[in-house]
């Protein structure tokens, strides 16, 4: 679990000094183990303990979960009195090595710029069609087969497919935490707690399919999504279907069904803003997605999990923070649509119009 050489390596680089350094486990937890650190030095032997987490279970699953527990004792262990105080927190590295990472006020992630038009744009222009037409088709095309690529990519880890339903429910970036950002008034908070028991008797339905454990974007809506702005009239259908993705997020590991509800909750949305009810392309589109996917998948069983990430989903769209010109009619629309689906045994695309009332 440790890398004893280049904790010492670190070590001996920050305490130039040092004549000997020894580690020697001190014993373990539940949640990680402890080791004893002894340098000794011309003035005498200074002694320190340093701390891991075991990688799996107890949202420890990745390495920025384990960052975030030390980031947070380094900050707090000095506020407690009588507490002992943390001294550092360190990365080992691709190459073996350690570094210091703690101390910081804030942190900030530097990536690529995508180009292209997100899937928004094209949500909109829906509404101004009869039908979907051969670009859109097209679109649903590719992102159906990209998520037919990925999806089946599996893991075998019972506790991180639990997790990831468990968060879908609780996490603060999810339903119980989106629902907290809610005005007074929007929603009871009897209804709130109404919609939360269900998903969590969804908890215990979904825990025996740990199996369906695979790799997933984790945030797939319209607004990651982004098609090539490609304005050549000559341009084939071909390559103006092709997209970049932005923000992957909440682990890389769950449920087909959080990407498929991510995206499909938005046809359902824009349907209901422009007509009141879901009809025309974004009924089409609807239909078509699932098609498409299950054909590509072969994931029948997708139907009858799909209940819970329809609530988290419907939770953000209804949000008034997140979209305040949603009529008040609309957004109580939105929350039929997930009692309603969260009380049926399956989704059936067929039958959405009836999840609104």
């Amino acid at each position: 679990m440790l890398n004893e050489k280049a904790i010492k390596a670190y070590l001996k680089n920050e305490f130039p000094d040092a004549l000997e350094v020894r580690i020697n486990k001190l014993g373990e937890g539940v949640q990680g183990a402890g080791f004893l650190i002894e340098i000794k030095r011309p003035e005498g032997i200074k002694q320190y303990v340093i701390k891991g987490l075991f990688p799996e279970g107890l949202e420890h699953d990745y390495p920025s979960d384990r960052a975030g527990v030390f980031l947070l004792d380094l900050d707090e262990f000095k506020n407690l009195p009588k507490h002992v105080k943390a001294v550092d927190v360190l990365a080992e590295l691709q190459d073996g090595s350690i570094k210091s990472i703690g101390g910081g006020r804030e942190y900030y992630l530097l990536m690529e710029r995508a180009e292209g038009k997100h899937y928004f744009n094209d949500l909109s222009g829906f509404s101004k069609k009869d039908r979907l037409d051969p670009i859109d088709i097209q679109k649903i095309e590719a992102m159906t087969s990209y998520l037919a690529e990925i999806h089946p990519v599996k893991k075998r880890a019972k506790q991180l497919y639990w997790r990831k339903v468990r968060d879908t429910i609780g996490h603060g970036e999810c339903l119980m935490g989106v629902f907290d950002t809610y005005p007074e008034g929007a929603i009871s908070y009897k209804e709130m707690a109404e919609i939360e028991k269900m998903c969590v008797d969804w908890r215990m339905r979904l825990k025996p399919k740990h199996k369906r454990l695979c790799q997933i974007h984790g945030d797939f809506h319209p607004g990651n999504i982004w098609f090539k702005n490609n304005s050549s009239q000559q341009s084939a259908v071909s390559s103006q279907s092709d997209f970049i993705l932005l923000d992957r997020s909440r682990g890389p590991w769950g449920d087909a069904a959080d990407d498929v509800a991510a995206l499909t909750i938005n046809y359902i949305f824009f349907s209901i803003n422009h007509y009141g009810d879901v009809r025309g392309p974004y009924l089409e589109a609807l239909k078509l997605f699932y098609k498409e996917y299950i054909k590509k998948t072969g994931d029948k069983e997708l139907l009858k999990v799909t209940a819970p990430f329809y609530a988290f989903r419907g939770a953000v769209v209804a949000n008034p923070v997140f979209y305040p010109k949603v009529a008040k009619s609309n957004r109580r629309k939105i929350f039929n649509f997930m009692h309603n689906v969260l009380k049926a045994k399956s989704f059936n695309p067929d039958r959405v119009n009836e999840y609104l009332k």
